[in-house]
């Protein structure tokens, strides 16, 4: 028998309206966290493009020479599918134009030692997807990376990283810069 002042749902034993209150309240949270996750992520964020604008490789070296920006390759080419070539073809339009930001805001000499050419890690903002270029490790680009950006910690694989304040990513691998583009850096 119910007592006249309890609702027929919360009586012993029925917990269906909480239950169902639970899983709207999770399914709502759920919601809301996907968009929030889609509005940060880097390619997806407000502002951002969709799909990255791809330039030829003629396109990316005629906008490095006329920035001053230089590029050597180890076996001297520029096939896409050699590792020991350096190539730019399918580049991001935003990654060439980032380039071209450095090279402007550092002063700095900077050489390009690596494209969007095989033999680079995998992955959505990869060198072959047209995010990333390696930089050789000058003194003054280094200096203007560590004492402009801000440190983030270390990569997976040990790299120390500093990101800029338009959120592209520099890694420290050594021998060379590994940058990451995720847009243009305030062109």
């Amino acid at each position: 028998m119910r007592s006249p002042h309890t609702p027929a749902g919360l009586r012993a034993g029925n917990t269906a309206p909480s239950r169902a209150r639970g899983n709207t309240v999770r399914s709502v949270l759920t919601a809301l966290a996907l968009v929030l996750g889609a509005l940060v992520t880097p390619g997806i964020g407000i502002g951002e493009a969709q799909a990255a604008t791809k330039i030829s490789h003629a396109t990316a070296t005629s906008m490095f020479r006329s920035s001053g920006i230089t590029w050597s390759s180890s076996g001297g080419c520029s096939d896409r599918n050699n590792p020991s070539c350096t190539s730019f073809e399918q580049l991001n339009l935003a990654t060439a134009q980032g380039a071209q930001t450095l090279k402007s805001a550092s002063g700095c000499s900077l050489q390009i030692t690596g494209g969007t050419e095989t033999g680079h890690a995998g992955g959505t903002y990869s060198h072959w997807n047209g995010y990333k270029l390696d930089f050789s490790k000058y003194t003054c680009v280094g200096n203007y990376i560590k004492n402009t950006f801000t440190y983030i910690g270390v990569r997976g694989d040990g790299a120390p990283q500093w990101k800029s304040g338009a959120g592209n990513v520099y890694a420290d691998e050594g021998n060379h810069w590994d940058v990451t583009f995720y847009n243009c850096g305030g062109c």
